[in-house]
């Protein structure tokens, strides 16, 4: 997205609408960027950046308070005549009347929130940097295990569903399933899933699952980063699978390297235990222990040990 609607971020951030411009649908927000606008108060544009929103907290608001009302009819009025796409008044401080008044005249939306200034703020930063960063879609199943975003890839048929099911059983989390958007945020992976089937499943013979009504809010989750890539495939006879773990392999996804694992999939195999283990030992390397290069140790010590002995 190149931009992020003003009416959308009034209905994700529960904004109340003080007074609505009639363009207001039209509005779009190109930058997660946002002005308090002091000095503009006091008379100097020089600098003045009006494409960001614009907020007043409880500084700002006292110096309107306290201000004559002509030279705040004045300021106020200035301020609204540069195309600003919005103005927000924080802690629900009470809005003067010539906000009001000059919003009506200069079509400007006027918006209110009784959250302090420095979390409306960081929220709004958050939820534009969200909106506007990279994103592609993959085919996979998005679930968390173990506090670890684990996607499970593979051709259609192999069992991702189904391995997703059974995790949910075990007790881990549901993101997403079929289709997962994800987004390139702050150097990290965030999965979701689509707005329209979030917490649907689909089993082959079933059909579609209701995950949250079936086990619960504790079994779904709308949103994780991905750490974890599982690749499930058909066993094939004729390949050699990494039995040690030594060699790591990655998935480029929007320009970040995703730690990946290839599982084999044949009939009598427990792919959801497999993927917890693999969820843990994710874990256990990212504190800094890999058992793979501990083992290769062991038998490097303990040949180097032998080779001692014979000299002597």
């Amino acid at each position: 997205m190149d931009y992020v609607r003003l009416r959308q971020l009034i209905d994700e951030l529960d904004l109340e609408i003080v007074h609505e411009a009639t363009d207001l649908d039209n509005i779009g927000i190109y930058s997660n960027e946002i002005s308090r606008p002091g000095l503009q108060m006091v008379g100097y544009f020089e600098k003045f950046v009006p494409e960001r929103l614009q907020i007043i907290g409880s500084a700002e608001w006292h110096y309107y308070d306290e201000l004559d009302p002509k030279l705040r009819y004045e300021s106020i009025d200035k301020f609204f005549s540069y195309p600003i796409p919005a103005f927000i008044v924080s802690k629900d401080l009470p809005i003067f009347d010539e906000i009001i008044e000059l919003g009506k005249k200069h079509n400007r939306t006027i918006l209110k929130t009784s959250q302090s200034t420095s979390k409306i703020i960081n929220r709004i930063i958050n939820y534009i940097d969200l909106q506007l960063a990279p994103e592609t879609r993959m085919h996979g199943v998005f679930v968390e295990v173990y506090g670890v975003g684990v996607l499970i890839t593979g051709k259609s048929g192999v069992g991702k569903s189904e391995t997703a099911l059974d995790l949910v059983i075990r007790g881990h989390r549901l993101v997403s399933d079929d289709v997962v958007v994800i987004k390139r945020v702050e150097g990290m992976l965030m999965g979701k899933s689509p707005e329209i089937t979030r917490h649907f499943l689909e089993i082959r013979g079933l059909g579609i699952l209701d995950i949250e009504r079936l086990y619960g809010v504790g079994s779904v989750k709308n949103d994780e980063f991905i750490e974890l890539v599982i690749e499930l495939e058909l066993w094939d006879e004729s390949k050699e699978y990494d039995r040690v773990g030594l060699d790591e392999s990655y998935t480029e996804i929007l320009g970040i390297q995703v730690a990946t694992s290839t599982v084999p999939v044949r009939p009598g195999r427990n792919v959801a235990m497999i993927i917890e283990v693999a969820a843990r030992n994710f874990r256990q390397k990212a504190l800094g222990y890999n058992a793979a290069y501990e083992l290769n140790e062991r038998i490097k010590r303990h040949i180097e040990i032998s080779r001692n002995k014979k000299r002597l």
